[in-house]
Parts: C-alpha cells; sequence; structure tokens
C-alpha cells in the first residue's frame, strides 16, 4: 500500500477506533537474539535484564500513545455478517474468483492479513461485521465447508461509524480489480445520500476523490438495471464509455431508442447464454446503444404489431403505444377462444416490453 493511503487508512482507524493497525508493532514477548558464550548465570541475568527493560520500553510507548496495541481474533465466520455498506457483492464471490487467495491460506497455514471488523448487537445470529476483508471472510467459510474446519477468520475489531466504515472500505477497494466500476459507482452513489448529505463536494474532500472523476462515477451509478442488463455482465460496465452512455440517456429524445435497442440486446445476451455461445462483447454493446437514436430516425416506420391464430387469422393488433397506454384491438372472427385471446395478450405485452414501450417505461 502506498504511503499516503497507508497515511489514509491510519487516520481512518485512529477516529475512536477500539484497536487500530500500528505504524509499528512491538512485541515484548519476542525472543531475543542469540548472545556470545557466556556463564549460565550471566547469560540468566542478562536476559531477565533485557527483558524487563523490552517490556518496560513497551508499556511506555503504549502509554505515550507511540504505539497502539491491536486486539486481534480467532473467529468463525459463520457469526460473521458483511456490512452492507461495502462495495463488493457478496453474491458474486466464487471459487473461482477467490480461487488465489484460498490456495495462499492453505499454503500459509491461515489467514495471514487480519480482515477489520466492528461489533454488533442487534443481531442474535451475529457478533461482528467484516468492514474490509469481504473476499477473506469468504474464503475462510469456503474453506470451512469444504475439508478444512478448523480455519478461523482473523480479524482486527475496531470502533467505527458508517461513514468511516465506508471510508475504510472504500480505501481497501481501490486496489481491487475484481470490484467493478459500476459497483464502485453504486455504492458511491449511496454513500452521498446516506453519509455526506448528498453534498459531493464534502464527500470528495473526506475520500481524497477529484470533485469531477467523482461526480462521473455518480452519472454512471444511475445507469438503470434495465440498460445494463444488455451486457453481458456488470462487470463490463468501464467508466469512461458508461459516462457518455448515461449523458445521453439524459435526453428525452434519445433515450427510448437506446431502452428499446437495450432491450433487445438484453434478450440476444439471454439466448446466447442459453445455446452456450459467447456473449455480444461489450464494446460492440455499446456501439449499438449509442447508435439507437440515429438508427431509429433512418429505418422505416414499423408496422403495428398483429398476433395471429395458427390458421393465419389476425386475433390482436396493437394500434398505438403512447405515454398514456397502449390500445389494442380484438378482431371478431379470429375463432380464438379466451384463454387464446388471454395468450396472445401475454406474448404481445412481453413483445413490447422488450422493444421498449411496454407499460413499465
Amino acid at each position: 500500500m502506498a504511503r499516503k493511503q497507508s497515511d489514509y487508512l491510519a487516520d481512518i482507524l485512529s477516529d475512536g477506533a477500539e484497536a487500530t493497525p500500528p505504524a509499528r508493532i512491538e512485541e515484548s514477548s519476542a525472543p531475543a537474539p542469540l548472545a556470545s558464550p557466556a556463564p549460565a548465570a550471566i547469560r540468566q541475568e542478562r536476559a531477565r535484564g533485557t527483558t524487563l527493560l523490552g517490556r518496560e520500553s513497551a508499556l511506555a510507548r503504549l502509554a505515550s500513545g507511540e504505539v497502539r496495541q491491536v486486539t486481534q481474533l480467532l473467529l468463525d465466520p459463520a457469526r460473521v455478517r458483511v456490512w452492507t455498506g461495502n462495495a463488493r457483492h457478496y453474491a458474486h464471490l466464487n471459487e473461482d474468483n477467490c480461487r488465489e487467495l484460498i490456495d495462499s491460506i492453505i499454503a500459509e497455514g491461515g489467514q495471514k492479513v487480519p480482515a477489520v471488523v466492528r461489533r454488533i448487537e442487534d443481531d442474535p445470529d451475529h457478533d461482528y461485521e467484516v468492514i474490509a476483508g469481504t473476499r477473506r471472510h469468504w474464503s475462510i467459510s469456503w474453506l470451512r465447508a469444504n475439508s478444512y474446519s478448523d480455519m478461523m477468520f482473523v480479524a482486527q475489531v475496531a470502533q467505527l461509524d458508517d461513514e468511516a466504515a465506508f471510508r475504510l472500505a472504500d480505501l481497501e477497494n481501490r486496489a481491487r480489480k475484481d470490484v467493478s466500476d459500476l459497483e464502485r459507482a453504486r455504492n458511491y452513489a449511496e454513500a452521498l445520500k446516506a453519509h455526506y448529505g448528498s453534498h459531493l463536494t464534502r464527500m470528495a474532500e473526506r475520500l481524497k476523490l477529484s470533485k469531477g472523476w467523482l461526480s462521473k462515477m455518480i452519472k454512471v451509478a444511475g445507469i438503470d438495471d434495465a440498460v445494463i442488463d444488455a451486457f453481458a455482465s456488470p462487470a463490463d460496465v468501464q467508466l469512461k464509455p458508461a459516462y457518455a452512455l448515461a449523458q445521453a440517456l439524459d435526453d428525452a429524445k434519445t433515450a427510448p431508442a437506446i431502452r428499446a435497442e437495450a432491450g433487445r440486446l438484453a434478450s440476444e445476451q439471454r439466448a446466447l447464454r442459453a445455446s452456450g455461445a459467447s456473449p455480444v462483447p461489450a464494446a460492440d454493446v455499446l456501439k449499438r446503444l449509442l447508435d439507437a437514436p440515429r438508427v431509429a430516425q433512418s429505418a422505416p416506420k414499423r408496422e403495428p404489431f398483429t398476433w395471429t391464430t395458427p390458421y393465419g387469422r389476425p386475433a390482436l393488433t396493437v394500434q398505438s403505444v403512447n405515454r398514456q397506454g397502449v390500445t389494442i384491438r380484438l378482431h371478431a372472427g379470429s375463432g380464438a377462444d379466451m384463454e387464446t385471446l388471454a395468450s396472445a395478450l401475454r406474448d404481445t405485452l412481453e413483445h413490447l416490453e422488450r422493444q421498449g414501450m411496454g407499460l413499465q417505461r
């Protein structure tokens, strides 16, 4: 961790922390270096003197605040929940994306880098919650369920309010490649309201981030899930291109065409996943979405959607779609019974949703 980030981390944990990571940790119980050969009595006296001096020095430094004690606990991960204010989605963790960490824990005989947790009292099923160390918590939980039942979750306990907890979790996630831009953006958007009263400048100052960059992240966070579903994975949504998409969605003239194309892409991605084929790449998805308004303007006017019976007779036709609703005509003499017409109506509404013209617009 860079010096600047290290200082920032220490600053976060020093705000009334019950246990904070020191800049320097001294252990008075550490074994003394080997001395040169001497009579047993002399060696024993020297060792006792060294131990007493070392302990006196350590206690003096603790009393002065130069060195802080670190409270580390060995916890059952089942008694520790994950704080919901973290950008990392626990549900997205799996054996594959935690494999390197799992192998490291096995090779080292346990978790070497402690997580940061805080004590909770409002949950009978949990005693602590993870502020920083979500992947470590998942990996230890997985190991305990897979032949390593003696593995314990190593954690450092700290007293942090929600804002300080958010800053600590954000600091850890900044260097993590597996936390997507979209996850971070939405996490920032939630924190902006929850911790900073929607004051972007104050949030940028507290996080030591550029206000302009943070503003772009908040903008990207506003892209709704119906558009995100056009991508093969939310992790494909990168800040720079997504910001251009978010701006286009703010335009009332271009947004409907983009949303309609997003619906078509989402259906296409689902079909590709079901068949085991490669998904539409993120670059192609973005191009199709941003080109959608131009393509819609140049395309010929579409004929009204008509649902026909297996005998080729029209049973239902969409006559108009606007902000007031959808106007549908049921044809007489189609031969369709009530059940068939109900199915036709359902198919029609699903078709309109895929086209971005449904009732949920």
